[in-house]
């Protein structure tokens, strides 16, 4: 009697399997739309979904204060992380005795042991639009 069950079970099974792998491309791309990330999919009526994205042409590098504004301000307008704030001369005096060039290898590779991260998380700066943001910042801390 178990055996008839379990014949029987698996029969379903493997009758369910051969059904569900059964598909038209059509269906498999409508199952492939309907479970792509978050970001990736479009809504049902959506006429905007699919159309290329047009990106907007970088104007040129963004100048010291927008990436300051975008990227660093979070931490050096309020110290978060010991990260000295844009305007305390005292906090910025050694890191500015050090040199320019250093400031920069570390605002693009971000400095060990603390919270500050490569580029301060901006990925999208280039480094010298860093470079430009730390000029900004030392400009306005002396």
């Amino acid at each position: 009697m178990i055996n008839r069950v379990a014949i029987s079970v698996l029969t379903i099974l493997l009758a369910a399997g051969a059904f569900a792998a059964d598909l038209t491309d059509a269906q498999r791309a409508a199952i492939e739309q309907r479970i792509k990330p978050v970001g990736e999919s479009c809504m049902e009526g959506d006429n905007t979904c699919g159309a290329p994205a047009v990106a907007a042409a970088p104007a040129g590098p963004r100048s010291g204060e927008d990436v300051y504004n975008s990227a660093c301000m979070a931490c050096h307008s309020t110290g978060a992380a010991g990260a000295p704030k844009v305007g305390d001369a005292t906090a910025w005096a050694d890191r500015i005795a050090k040199g320019t060039d250093v400031l920069y290898v570390s605002g693009v590779e971000g400095v060990a042991g603390t919270g500050m991260m490569a580029k301060g998380g901006c990925m999208n700066c280039s480094d010298e639009e860093v470079h430009a943001a730390v000029d900004y910042m030392v400009a306005n801390s002396q």
